[in-house]
């Protein structure tokens, strides 16, 4: 996650220069190379970092009105008929394999999941 908010990071610096030499090729051929520059270095920031927000900001909202991590985990497990697997898990979570793998380790520890075979938990 956070190797693609750098890499997100660097596109915004690119983007933002790039909208820069533009903003200043116009302006050679109008006279006005200082103020578009300026005006176009500061468009791009505000135009990606306000749906940048809006973005962590419904995330947060939605994490917070699901619970915790193990309580989601749970929820998951316990709404499988069968049983989920691990590809479901991920899916349905969206947690990375770290995080996925710690909180069934914990879940299993308290006993409230068990494994019915690899890879495969059953609300306990």
């Amino acid at each position: 996650m956070k190797k693609v908010q750098t890499q997100i990071k660097s596109l915004e610096k690119n983007i933002a220069a790039l909208q820069g030499k533009l903003a200043k090729l116009k302006g050679q051929k109008s006279g006005k190379a200082a103020p578009a520059k300026k005006a176009a270095a500061k468009a791009p920031k505000k135009a990606v970092a306000a749906p940048k927000k809006k973005a962590t900001a419904k995330k947060a909202s939605a994490d917070a009105a699901k619970g915790t991590v193990l309580e989601n985990v749970l929820d998951v497990i316990g709404k499988s008929r069968n049983g989920a697997n691990i590809a479901d898990l991920k899916t349905k979570t969206n947690l990375e394999s770290r995080q996925l793998s710690n909180a069934l380790y914990k879940l299993s520890k308290k006993g409230q999941i068990k494994t019915i075979s690899r890879g495969v938990y059953v609300k306990a």
